[in-house]
């Protein structure tokens, strides 16, 4: 059965009628090319991270071409610098006022913020995995080293998204009351701009903590406190199962799912699967989805008592043989990416007969 949205898009119906999570995907780069490829594939969105304003309605006109439609949008990361309440923070915030507005004028109804700080990253030594056939994965450990991991520049650590605080140590986590002060300016960006989405009826939602060591801000802990400072509808999640699964396993997983979703806070979900946790061997390993520790049709069993009817993401995709070199581009993995893709069609082709 097909329920034709207001829009002429739709969404699959299971059983009794209840509607089916989509696929979405985000890439750096939107080719005609890379747009046949995720339709011939089976994607309906895409999430077009912080694109630029300027020509927004001819590029949601241009998707809407390829019968896709636009799932999300980051805003401008909350920098260090106005994590830190530092010069120039108020104007800072006045840009990010805007693009949001921006994107609400554009019919643009899913945005997300990250914010610089919310990742203790430079404690934790990265190393490739390898996995079943030689395919290479990604690994993260508190203590591989049996000492503190090596210092790696600023530059680098940026663009595999690995932030460091400027204001404390670059080998030690912060203190409470630098945390507090993080979490005060959280709460600065967010009493400015929730009411912003409000007046649009966007939903605003963040990422969790990645790597989600203890007392990250938006960790397990961290990250419920989100809704209990700002108890809007409007507010919510970019729930990755991933990340959630490196503080805790499947059990975690499964049950943060029923806490955030039966209160309507999913808002989207990034899919994918890890082998370990930081609970359980103080790291973990990213993996195929396939190929780890959780079952991924539990997850869309629990998305689905829980009413969840977003988008879900293949997320942190691994080249396979054969495919180019895939490190600044996920969506180059082209091999790793119909797998990913066709290993979630099947599994809601499956949670749709039961």
């Amino acid at each position: 059965m097909i329920d034709w949205g207001a829009r002429g898009t739709y969404a699959a119906q299971g059983a009794a009628g209840r509607s089916l999570p989509r696929i979405s995907m985000g890439s750096v780069e939107l080719s005609d090319s890379f747009l046949r490829r995720i339709v011939q594939l089976g994607v309906d969105c895409v999430d077009l991270g912080c694109p630029p304003l300027d020509g927004l309605s001819a590029l949601k006109k241009r998707i809407r071409s390829f019968g896709l439609d636009v799932n999300s949008v980051f805003l401008p990361d909350m920098s260090a610098a106005f994590m830190g309440a530092g010069e120039g923070s108020g104007k800072e915030l006045e840009a990010v006022e805007r693009t949001l507005r921006a994107y609400g004028d554009a019919g643009l109804r899913l945005v997300f913020q990250r914010f610089e700080g919310n990742n203790f990253n430079h404690l934790v030594t990265f190393y490739e995995s390898v996995h079943r056939g030689g395919y290479r994965g990604s690994g993260k450990s508190v203590w591989l080293t049996g000492s503190r991991p090596p210092e790696r520049p600023e530059e680098e650590m940026r663009r595999a998204r690995m932030a460091y605080w400027p204001h404390f140590g670059r080998d030690e986590p912060p203190a409470r009351a630098e945390l507090d002060a993080w979490w005060g300016q959280f709460c600065r960006a967010f009493e400015r701009l929730v009411p912003i989405a409000e007046e649009y009826e966007m939903r605003i939602g963040v990422h969790p903590a990645d790597l989600p060591l203890a007392d990250t801000p938006f960790g397990t802990l961290g990250f419920h406190r989100v809704i209990d400072a700002f108890p809007s509808r409007n507010v919510g999640y970019l729930y990755c199962c991933g990340t959630r699964a490196e503080a805790g396993g499947l059990p975690l997983v499964l049950e943060e799912i029923h806490n955030y979703g039966r209160k309507g806070r999913i808002f989207m979900v990034h899919f994918r699967n890890i082998r370990g946790s930081l609970m359980t061997s103080a790291a973990y390993e990213e993996v195929l989805l396939d190929d780890g520790d959780m079952n991924m049709f539990k997850i869309l069993l629990e998305l689905r008592r829980v009413g969840f009817d977003g988008c879900l993401s293949p997320d942190h995709i691994f080249p396979l043989e054969g495919d180019p070199d895939a490190s600044a581009d996920q969506t180059r993995a082209y091999q790793g990416l119909a797998f990913s893709i066709g290993y979630m069609k099947a599994l809601l082709a499956a949670l749709a007969t039961v």
